[in-house]
C-alpha cells in the first residue's frame, strides 16, 4: 500500500490550495471570544440557542444564496 503525503493529491482540501492557507492564517490571528464561546454553550445547554427568528434569518440567507448562484 502507497501512503500518500499531505499536500500531494490535487483538489480543494489540499494544503497547498491557495485558500487553504489564508484561511488557516485568518483563523489564527483571530483571537478566540471567550465570553461569546461560554454564552453560546449556556444557550445550547438551556435549549435557547435555536430560535424560529435565527431559523428565519438562515433561511433567508440560504435562499440568496441559492438565487446568486
Amino acid at each position: 500500500m502507497h501512503t500518500h503525503g499531505p499536500s500531494c493529491l490535487e483538489g480543494p482540501a489540499s494544503r497547498t490550495f491557495s485558500l487553504w492557507s489564508k484561511i488557516t492564517s485568518d483563523a489564527e490571528s483571530d483571537p478566540i471570544r471567550w465570553e461569546l464561546v461560554a454564552r453560546v454553550r449556556r444557550e445550547i445547554a438551556a435549549g435557547l440557542y435555536d430560535s424560529p427568528d435565527k431559523w428565519e434569518i438562515a433561511l433567508d440567507r440560504l435562499l440568496d444564496e441559492l438565487e446568486r448562484s
